[in-house]
């Protein structure tokens, strides 16, 4: 690990997972003060753990997994207040768990250490008389480490030939102990039963096309989203390998998974909880009459949030992920009010529902197909039911359209015209007023924000080109939405208010004049 890295002040992200690192940790780790999520897990790291870990106060995730570090775990590391995921599992670390990170966390978190003590590990850690672990003490410490070993593997072995040893007999028998696979802390399904009620309908969150989501709140305070999958779909060697690799897919907005469990027909995906709900229901709540406004600042950044994650599933997944059903109900918002775009790459986990809108009468709500959800699905998928990186650039534009007027996709008026074809009739009879959303009324027509609007309007337009060639990829949309506007890479839209105004705006839209 260089340490030049930790001259990257501003970092809040740095995982470096699986890429052959050699040497230590560097000590001046300290200094990324902003950092959120530390993961070097699947190196060959050796040394200790610096202590100066303990000076990353907003830290909530910490992975040092399967390195080859030494030592004892610092007592710093029960400063950081913020932490809710540790796994230093898998390396040669001894002494003493300290106390405050013992009990916050499981055993899990500290496993195959040989030579680490504590009521975590039910391990218990004795005092030589000269206040050190004479010879005779250390070699009890790991005759007790190996034979926990020995009993742990034991116990994956009887779960294994239970679940999946005898493959002439299906069983839907549950272990309620049986613990879910998390990336990071693990939680046991008995845990989630207790959180969501046995998945009462009043911890509901929402319905997709892949299955309900619930909200779970579990003992110690943290907050999950888990998604119930239906029964049946792929069988459990594939869903788990797929569910591994959609772990790795990480973006800041993008809903990550988190862990997953699968036991007879019960198969859970578990995802962070996004405390700020919904874009539908942001623009529901948004356009009611004393509603949340939105201003063009935030929905700016919010239409840059779900292009930057959709630009990353395209682009930088390999193989390419294609969403399929890109829609207000599928981006959510965190704390921060970053945007996160939820549901992609589930349709090798579990089977695709078609299901009718949320609730009946609910304007935010819409029905779903094979390919999509109405309003959104572009022409050729709707023609050949593929969908496309293509069609989710449409999908993309129709959800840009309806952010930036408060339209829905498909109006029942005299015409019974899409959004797409009512805003190029306002646009070619002059109604300009007629297309921002009722509560962005403050723009003025002679201001930057009103030529911004307009671009992203026009980006919009381009990226629901009725042919597919002519739509550009979403590199490019990221590109052209981050032209139209001046504003840098802030990590949240929590205050687009605070965000400065474009001393010169630009949009690379060309052609649109006729479209």
């Amino acid at each position: 690990m260089p340490p030049q890295l930790c001259n990257c002040t501003v970092l809040q992200t740095l995982d470096l997972e699986a890429n052959h690192l050699t040497g230590e940790i560097p000590s001046n780790i300290g200094q990324l003060k902003n950092l959120q999520e530390l993961i070097v897990k699947e190196n060959s790291l050796n040394g200790s753990i610096p202590s100066e870990i303990g000076d990353l106060k907003k830290l909530l995730t910490l992975d040092l997994s399967m390195n080859n570090l030494t030592g004892t775990i610092p007592t710093s590391l029960e400063n950081i207040s913020c932490l809710t995921q540790l796994n230093l599992s898998g390396n040669q670390l001894g002494g003493a768990i300290p106390e405050g990170l013992g009990s916050r966390f499981n055993a899990s978190s500290f496993a195959r250490n040989a030579f680490l003590c504590g009521a975590s590990l039910n391990v218990s850690c004795p005092r030589s008389r000269k206040g050190g672990l004479g010879k005779q003490v250390f070699i009890s410490v790991v005759v007790v480490s190996v034979a926990v070993g020995i009993i742990s593997v034991s116990v994956l072995t009887c779960i294994a030939l239970h679940f999946g040893g005898n493959k002439g007999v299906r069983t839907s028998v549950v272990q309620y102990e049986q613990k879910i696979v998390m990336f990071y802390s693990p939680i046991t399904y008995a845990n989630v039963l207790e959180a969501t009620g046995q998945f009462d309908e009043e911890h509901v969150l929402s319905r997709t096309r892949y299955g309900i989501m619930f909200k779970a709140c579990l003992q110690d305070g943290t907050v999950f989203s888990i998604m119930k999958l239906p029964e049946g779909g792929v069988e459990e060697t594939a869903f788990r390998q797929e569910a591994e690799m959609l772990g790795r897919v990480k973006h800041r907005n993008l809903a990550v998974l988190r862990g997953y469990y699968i036991a007879g027909d019960v198969k859970l995906l578990v995802y962070d909880y996004m405390a700020n709900g919904s874009l539908a229901a942001l623009l529901q709540e948004a356009a009611q009459q004393g509603g949340h406004a939105l201003n063009w600042p935030m929905r700016h950044l919010i239409a840059l949030g779900v292009a930057r994650g959709l630009s990353f599933l395209h682009s930088q997944c390999n193989p390419p992920i294609v969403h399929g059903d890109v829609k207000p109900t599928n981006v959510y918002f965190d704390a921060d009010f970053e945007a996160h775009l939820s549901d992609f790459g589930l349709e090798r986990l579990s089977t695709v529902e078609t299901i009718p809108g949320e609730r009946d009468g609910d304007p935010s709500s819409s029905s779903t197909t094979p390919v999509g959800s109405t309003g959104y699905v572009s022409p050729e998928a709707s023609l050949t039911g593929q969908v496309s990186r293509e069609s989710d650039v449409y999908s993309f534009g129709i959800v840009l359209l309806e952010l930036l007027t408060g339209q829905r996709p498909v109006m029942f008026n005299e015409q019974e015209e899409n959004i797409v074809k009512w805003v190029k009739r306002q646009l070619q009879t002059g109604q300009m007023d007629e297309l921002f959303d009722p509560s962005l009324m403050e723009l003025d027509a002679d201001s930057t924000e009103w030529e911004e609007f307009l671009l992203a309007v026009k980006v919009a337009l381009l990226c629901t080109a009725p042919d597919p060639v002519d739509r550009p990829s979403m590199t490019e949309v990221v590109f052209m939405l981050e032209g139209c506007r001046a504003v840098g890479d802030h990590p949240s839209s929590s205050d687009p208010a605070s965000q400065p105004s474009p001393s010169q705006v630009e949009c690379n839209v060309e052609g649109m004049e006729g479209s």
